[in-house]
């Protein structure tokens, strides 16, 4: 029988890898045996197969449940995960962005002056939330962005002996404005209604950030003392923040109840950032968001941009104009002018050096040029001159950025020049045109030496458009080089932007 039994076995053999290869079987079930042996291998298989091509197909990004963490599907994640298939690779563009402006009746024919430089009708949504209906409004303008009604807040606390509670109601606005339900909204964004938004630009920093994310974005105060009594973690209002849609429809839940427990805080967006730190949102910083918390004269400050895109100039009622001798609106409006040929490119910093005559020239793209009769080095010119003062107690200091005074030699300080036009040229590169500005009440130096700077009486800066891709890439300051240096004209000096070559460095010898 036994050599029976191995003659059995024999057709068999090429299956031994899935048993143990000492095995000896039985001939009373044998078949049984060897049909199970079969039949499980196949089925651990499969499984793996099936557990492979599952974790394999599953995105990258999302964490692989085990039995040690269990994984809580949220309803954020629910509606992140519903929605992302649709939304996820279509860009951010101005139809997915519904904003919520805070006005009052009483200022609004002034204040909407501003709002209407950059709201554009039936392209940009939303509305100017107001207290009251204001007078005259069948006389508002089709410029003018359409307003609501606040709802009635009495019913809330607030104890900020400083403040008014006007800021319980600007508060709610994000939480009215979700209520509405309008359709395909990605990001509510919350302004004043005297802020300026670049739109193009609002857009560039919007579509860095996962909209299917809760996300907070804005900016802080440029006055340290404002930082230090109402917060460093906040998004300031004036200046314009953020709120992916996710996290308002979180926000919204629980703002009332934050409402009544922050009520001592003076402002809506002090209230916004108590329930921020309740859900546990931070807010992500973007340098465009400007509250421009300055008094005085805000050169300076605009003359050394942060290397971001612009996206949003407040307090403008506050400050000096930008251009001198103008009103604010005329300057506001040239300053669109450059803005709307190379948004990505407004106030944007750029220096190099003429070597010939040991001239440093410092361009802030769309605005002035500063020009030098010296070599100065980068850290220097990056540096905000101190043309301003602090919001709250008009001091030369703290603020949230590095400056240095204004010389009072006048041959230490730089000729200014302003910009005069805009102009699209072949393709996509664009010739701005600056001119001298001339204090009368400044001494100017009369030096010999400086006698050929003062000759200069303008500038042409050339440039290619800046693409907005260039925002998602390690940020670095764009080169420059003067063209003319030293020859032709000695009043007209030709620059060009260009984008840095490998290993350039600005360095002046």
């Amino acid at each position: 029988m036994s050599s029976t039994r191995e003659t059995m076995v024999d057709p068999l053999k090429t299956w031994k890898f899935l048993v143990w290869p000492t095995i000896t079987i039985k001939p009373i079930g044998s078949y049984f045996f060897l049909l199970k042996t079969i039949l499980a291998s196949f089925l651990v298989a499969s499984i793996s197969l099936s557990l492979y091509f599952a974790f394999s197909s599953q995105p990258q990004w999302l964490p692989s449940p085990n039995c040690n963490n269990p994984v809580i599907i949220s309803d954020h994640q629910k509606f992140t995960t519903k929605n992302i298939s649709s939304q996820a690779y279509e860009r951010t563009d101005l139809s997915h962005i519904q904003f919520g402006i805070g006005g009052s009746a009483k200022t609004w024919n002034e204040r909407r002056r501003y709002c209407e430089l950059w709201w554009r009708p039936n392209v940009t949504r939303g509305f100017v939330w107001l207290d009251e209906k204001p007078p005259n409004d069948e006389k508002l303008p089709p410029t003018s962005p359409p307003y609501k009604i606040s709802q009635d807040t009495s019913r809330f606390k607030y104890t900020s002996w400083y403040g008014s509670r006007s800021a319980v109601r600007i508060a709610r606005i994000v939480k009215e404005s979700f209520e509405l339900g309008l359709d395909n909204v990605r990001w509510f964004v919350m302004g004043d209604d005297d802020t300026v938004f670049f739109l193009e630009n609002l857009v560039t920093v919007l579509n860095k950030y996962d909209h299917n994310q809760m996300y907070y974005i804005g900016g802080n105060s440029e006055s340290v003392e404002q930082d230090v009594i109402h917060s460093y973690t906040m998004a300031y209002g004036g200046g314009g923040f953020a709120i992916s849609y996710p996290l308002a429809a979180e926000l919204v839940k629980v703002l009332d109840g934050c409402i009544d427990r922050y009520a001592s805080f003076y402002g809506s967006d002090q209230k916004i950032q108590g329930c921020m730190s309740e859900i546990g949102i931070p807010v992500t910083k973007e340098l465009g968001f400007h509250q421009v918390d300055i008094r005085g004269n805000p050169y300076g400050l605009l003359a050394a941009h942060p290397l971001a895109p612009l996206v949003s100039l407040h307090h403008l009622d506050y400050i000096q104009s930008i251009f001198p001798g103008r009103t604010q609106i005329y300057s506001i409006k040239k300053l669109l002018s450059a803005y709307e040929k190379d948004p990505s490119r407004a106030l944007q910093h750029s220096f190099c050096y003429d070597l010939k005559r040991n001239w440093s020239v410092s361009v802030s793209w769309g605005y002035t040029v500063q020009l030098y009769p010296s070599l100065v080095t980068a850290k220097k010119l990056e540096t905000a001159f101190l043309t301003f003062k602090s919001w709250r107690s008009w001091n030369d200091e703290p603020f949230t950025f590095n400056t240095r005074p204004v010389g009072q030699d006048p041959c230490e300080r730089p000729v200014i020049y302003f910009l005069d036009r805009t102009e699209r040229v072949t393709g996509d590169r664009t010739l701005t045109t600056y001119i001298r500005y001339v204090d009368g009440s400044e001494t100017e130096c009369d030096k010999p030496d400086y006698a050929p700077t003062l000759a200069v009486q303008f500038f042409h800066v050339s440039s290619a458009r800046l693409n907005p891709a260039i925002w998602r890439m390690a940020p670095r300051r764009q080169c420059c080089e003067v063209i003319n240096g030293g020859d032709g004209e000695d009043n007209l000096i030709q620059v060009k932007i260009r984008g840095c070559k490998r290993f350039e460095s600005v360095t002046p010898l």
